[in-house]
């Protein structure tokens, strides 16, 4: 079974996780001091918040797999597509240890496929993650336009 995966960058982990628990009716399942995250059954999400030294706002999307079988198969499909992926074994993020694949879609959205199978006790660096912002650095970005 798959569960979407949101990551956000906040400037203050106390005031949004008071928000989120306002929003989700529900606690963190896990509380570092740079981290909170909600496995959340509905909607069926793993909704996660960090202050990392990022631009506030949604940093990344996902989808997490519950086996190794499901996450070769969608990055296959990354893949077939023609899609640059990054992909990682036993990667340490966001105080987990997990296989992924990276990539950015065509509006440079980041989203990763990830299998976590252990938990790990910093949030750590993940080299995937800084090679794929690099290379979308390197993107010339067209003028925002009006609209409407």
């Amino acid at each position: 079974m798959k569960r979407l995966h949101m990551h956000v960058s906040v400037p203050d982990l106390a005031q949004s996780i008071q928000f989120y628990e306002s929003l989700f009716g529900a606690s963190p399942s896990v509380v570092k001091d740079d981290y909170a995250k909600w496995m959340l059954d509905d909607p069926r999400v793993n909704f996660a918040i960090s202050v990392q030294n990022r631009v506030a706002g949604l940093d990344h999307l996902g989808i997490q797999v519950d086996s190794q079988a499901e996450l070769g198969e969608l990055a296959g499909r990354l893949k077939a597509a023609g899609a640059q992926t990054f992909d990682q074994k036993g990667a340490t993020c966001c105080y987990a240890k997990s296989d992924k694949s990276w990539v950015s879609d065509p509006a440079g959205v980041r989203w990763e496929t990830f299998h976590t199978f252990g938990e790990a006790t910093t949030y750590g660096e993940d080299p995937a993650q800084i090679a794929l912002e690099a290379s979308q650095a390197q993107l010339a970005v067209a003028p925002a336009s009006a609209c409407c």
